[in-house]
């Protein structure tokens, strides 16, 4: 009988022993994940470090930065923002990680949030000028965009770079559902 006894005594200390870990393990790998975030891209982080004066979108204008297109926002989800151009870095055919072709900011009323850029080259040119190898920035593959196009621009390739909104989809996606134009105020007339 003691047999027994000790038998089913290891048994229920098994069954208990697996509760504990099955319970008490899910909290420990809760909390880790909280803890340990993993930093931004390094193309995340050079990116902030160029446009922080663009914070200010006041300092947009005098460094050729103009908006166009209206706030854009996405076909079925999300949004980009007011995209702010510079017209001589899109026509230079060069992308330089210092330099995008375009800032995005997010419409707070009438002030305007920065919340990413594009780099934006000119389809053909690059091709042209680069053994008709699509470009890419620190190993992001940029997007091609055909024409005809929402933006009335001949063929381009573009890269978008969340640096100053989390995109829930990742920092290089296009479409970012944390960014909306319906804050957007515009002035009456």
């Amino acid at each position: 009988m003691t047999k027994a006894i000790r038998t089913g005594a290891i048994s229920f200390m098994n069954v208990a022993l697996l509760w504990g870990t099955v319970t008490v393990m899910p909290l420990f790998a809760q909390d880790s994940a909280h803890t340990h975030q993993a930093a931004p891209a390094q193309l995340v982080q050079d990116v902030r470090k160029a446009t922080r004066k663009f914070l200010d979108v006041n300092n947009a204008g005098p460094a050729g930065y103009g908006p166009a297109f209206g706030c854009v926002t996405g076909p079925d989800h999300g949004a980009m923002g007011i995209h702010y151009v510079n017209g001589d870095l899109v026509k230079d055919g060069k992308i330089e990680k210092e330099y995008p072709e375009a800032l995005i900011y997010e419409p707070v009323g009438s002030a305007r949030r920065l919340v990413g850029v594009e780099y934006i080259v000119d389809a053909a040119t690059w091709l042209a000028n680069n053994d008709n190898v699509p470009p890419s920035l620190d190993g992001q593959d940029f997007q091609f965009v055909a024409s005809p196009n929402r933006f009335g621009l001949d063929p381009f390739f573009e890269l978008h770079v969340w640096a100053w909104r989390d995109n829930p989809q990742g920092a290089f996606v296009d479409w970012n559902n944390a960014v909306t134009c319906e804050l957007l105020q515009v002035p009456e007339l």
